[in-house]
């Protein structure tokens, strides 16, 4: 079976130019590619052929004898100077790098210039702790702060370069960035040593950012802290990290919230948790009491007659905003009866009176644990 026309495989015309045919092979490759078509089975044969073509015609040399003798130009006999010998499908991987970085550049993050070499790197993302009160937490509010960064070198234009002149071609890789080897039947290819990969050289560095194309700054920001942050809370402020390298673009700020502790609320979500102490007289007999809410307003709770250490009551919606939604949580009253110190004469007197009126159903706490207690030890002696 004859092979087609080179120009037919590509799907371009016979005075394509040097992008167009790269341009072409590029599109084949994504289409034809054996990973992307498993249900194909001539995927790989109409692959290994886009190939073979681009690999002809690519090369100028190659190519004026395609032109000339067509595939002739290739099988023995045939004249064409360089190209005797030479098939076009002999070099698989040289051909199909050519476009890999093309291909699959963006996936990888790079930011590619022409030729396939790495022009421009993307500047670092930075980390920010801030600490905020619960106050602010709960309101929301708007902070300056001041972040040590790197910016763009306004001297020489981030260029790195003396006047903002631009980086000439690096002679080693010629501008790829990476220089091949061949090792025996393997080509290994590695960073080009001459620009670290870069592509480029400076001949004369900027004097101020000594041919980085960045200088080291501390930067204003305002930043907005929406209501209901919580501590590990992280806001994305995209382009204010780190200048690019050569030109390329800024990483991003992250700002990790930490909240502070608060001296009368504990926080868990969107609730609010605050422990109030009574006195004896208050928890037994009951009564009105005044509680702070977070919002320096004064929340009114009623405490049950014969209250103990521990009991709760809710006051809705006076907790936390959440942090995306409209809900608002709760405060929870934590009573603490507190027990009387320093008392007077008159006042022992007084409680003297109180115990000896109390009867076991004024202490119902004490009388079952003290019965527990009484079958524990009769239980021990049996």
């Amino acid at each position: 079976m004859s092979k087609r026309d080179y120009y037919e495989v590509l799907g371009i015309s016979k005075g394509a130019s040097t992008d167009e045919i790269k341009k072409a092979f590029r599109k084949k490759a994504k289409e034809l590619h054996p990973d992307r078509n498993s249900d194909n089975p001539n995927a790989e044969a109409q692959f290994k052929e886009a190939n073979e073509a681009y690999d002809c015609l690519k090369d100028a040399e190659k190519k004026a004898a395609y032109d000339r003798y067509g595939h002739a130009a290739f099988e023995g006999g045939m004249g064409g100077g360089g190209a005797r010998g030479a098939h076009p499908g002999g070099d698989f991987s040289s051909a199909f790098s050519d476009v890999f970085d093309d291909l699959f550049g963006d996936f990888m993050g790079g930011q590619r210039g022409g030729g396939g070499r790495q022009r421009a790197t993307r500047g670092a993302d930075l980390r920010y702790n801030l600490r905020v009160s619960l106050e602010d937490a709960f309101r929301g509010l708007q902070k300056t702060i001041n972040v040590p960064t790197t910016v763009s070198c306004t001297a020489c234009d981030g260029t790195g370069a003396e006047g903002g002149a631009e980086p000439t071609t690096c002679p080693t890789c010629n501008g790829m960035g990476k220089v091949r080897a061949q090792q025996g039947f393997f080509t290994v290819e590695r960073t080009c040593p001459t620009c670290n990969g870069l592509g480029q050289m400076i001949k004369n560095p900027c004097k101020v950012c000594h041919g980085h194309g960045r200088v080291e700054k501390d930067r204003s920001l305002s930043v907005n802290i929406p209501a209901g942050v919580e501590t590990g809370t992280r806001i994305r402020l995209a382009g204010e990290g780190e200048a690019g390298l050569r030109g390329g673009p800024p990483g991003d700020l992250y700002i990790f919230i930490e909240v502070a502790n608060h001296k009368l609320f504990e926080r868990e979500s969107t609730n609010l948790y605050c422990r109030v102490p009574v006195s004896m007289a208050k928890a037994a007999l009951g009564g009105a009491i005044e509680v702070p809410t977070i919002d320096g307003g004064r929340g009114r709770v009623q405490i049950p007659e014969g209250s103990q250490s521990g009991r709760q009551m809710r006051l809705r919606g006076k907790g936390m905003p959440a942090l995306r939604g409209g809900t608002v949580g709760d405060m929870f009253i934590e009573l603490a009866v507190e027990t009387p110190v320093n008392l007077t004469p008159r006042q022992k007197e007084i409680l003297k009176e109180f115990e000896d009126l109390s009867e076991e159903n004024n202490n119902p706490e004490s009388r079952s644990f003290f019965s527990s207690v009484k079958g524990f030890w009769d239980g021990m002696k049996g």
